[in-house]
């Protein structure tokens, strides 16, 4: 049976170890090599990921027994308004497909109906095949921007918002 927990500090090899298993195969196709070592490096270090809990990301795991199958971080109240932020949602490749991104989405908004948003907020690269899935979660297509990240790479993302 697969369930949620809030992940710990002591996950965090556990969250970067599922991220360096999956980003090839969801970026690969869509980034250079290059891109996506520097964009995992600069997001899925032990650094990188103690800096966004301290500045208020909430990470979960989804769990069967103790084998950790995907993950996911979100932000309450997102830039102090009523929407909470999914930063994050991964699987393994070989736990997609079974409903496990179904209920780490709807184990937020719980959460975020409990912090009073009204909204479930995330970005997407605008060549990901789980634009699909976001549609079926009943998330619209809100906005396109183009966030620079340095060393002249580029996320080319699409805004997507689902009411709560």
């Amino acid at each position: 049976m697969i369930h949620i927990v809030e992940a710990t500090i002591e996950d965090l090899p556990n969250i970067t170890s599922i991220a360096r298993k999956t980003w090839p195969i969801a970026y690969g196709e869509i980034l250079s090599e290059a891109q996506l070592e520097y964009m995992l490096n600069s997001f899925y270090s032990e650094e990188a990921l103690k800096t966004n809990i301290a500045s208020g990301h909430e990470f979960i795991l989804a769990k069967e027994d103790d084998f950790v199958l995907g993950f996911a971080s979100f932000e309450n109240n997102y830039q102090k308004t009523a929407k909470t932020k999914i930063h994050k949602i991964y699987m393994l490749p070989e736990s997609q497909g079974k409903g496990i991104g179904k209920l780490l989405v709807e184990n937020i908004k719980k959460r975020a109906i409990n912090k009073g948003s009204k909204s479930l907020l995330l970005n997407v690269n605008r060549f990901n095949k789980a634009i699909g899935f976001y549609h079926k979660m009943g998330f619209k297509i809100v906005q396109e921007i183009d966030i620079e990240i340095g060393l002249g790479y580029l996320m080319e993302d699409y805004v997507m918002e689902k009411e709560i």
